[in-house]
């Protein structure tokens, strides 16, 4: 399938975009500019895109962004440090983002004639995002359907919506994924930070997966206080 990847230069992203690549017809990636204070993301997507040598679309959402205030992402309000499970994490959460941007995703495979859109949300998501869980994958499925319909038939790619992020790992380095060219932390400063939500959960993945993490991190012990006090529950 000619597969257009929504890439924001994260891990699941870029590692999904290899995937996709190796399987399926990769025909370019997507990015946006939704006023993150973690904006350098973009420049690992751009490196993947030439990587792969497929054309990448910024699309530029800042305003809008602007509008969703209240994030740790793109508000003047400090990214909390710790485990995804703890209730500070919320924080992070974008309101209707992945719907915004997967809809103009499916706007953009329309008029270039792809087959489907794949994205990399996944099992960990589920317990603070909930546009990233089954239920929304598979309605947004069906609002595009009716959306599209007797114009174009786009399907919606998420391979890894049930699997946890060490799988992802996993998959990445199946598919010779270059890890230290990601950008998962949200805080966007030279390094990853080792604290936040992201980072914590990025290095607790390498571990599971049992592959080592080329990522240098300021604090690259914390995760493991994190990740010793909460787990989060499965939320579908």
């Amino acid at each position: 399938m000619k597969t257009i990847v929504v890439c924001s230069g994260g891990l699941d992203s870029v590692s999904l975009a290899h995937k996709i690549a190796a399987e399926q017809q990769l025909i370019g990636l997507v990015s946006f500019d939704y006023g993150q204070r973690h904006r350098k993301e973009l420049d690992f997507a751009a490196r993947c895109a030439a990587r792969l040598a497929v054309p990448h679309h910024i699309i530029d959402i800042a305003t809008i962004g602007g509008h969703l205030g209240g994030s740790a992402l793109t508000d003047n309000v400090e990214v909390p440090d710790g485990h995804y499970a703890e209730e500070t994490m919320k924080a992070t959460v974008v309101p209707n983002r992945n719907a915004i941007m997967l809809a103009i995703a499916f706007g953009l495979a329309a008029a270039q004639k792809a087959d489907a859109v794949a994205v990399a949300v996944h099992g960990g998501d589920h317990f603070i995002y909930p546009d990233c869980r089954p239920g929304f994958i598979d309605a947004f499925q069906h609002m595009q359907n009716e959306a599209l319909d007797g114009y174009a038939s786009v399907r919606l790619l998420a391979p890894y919506v049930d699997a946890p992020k060490a799988a992802i790992v996993a998959d990445g380095a199946k598919h010779a994924t270059p890890f230290v060219e990601t950008w998962s932390c949200y805080k966007g400063g030279r390094l990853h930070c080792g604290r936040c939500g992201t980072c914590v959960e990025r290095r607790e993945a390498f571990h599971l997966a049992e592959i080592p993490d080329p990522t240098e991190y300021e604090d690259g012990d914390f995760w493991k206080a994190a990740v010793s006090q909460y787990s989060a529950a499965e939320v579908r």
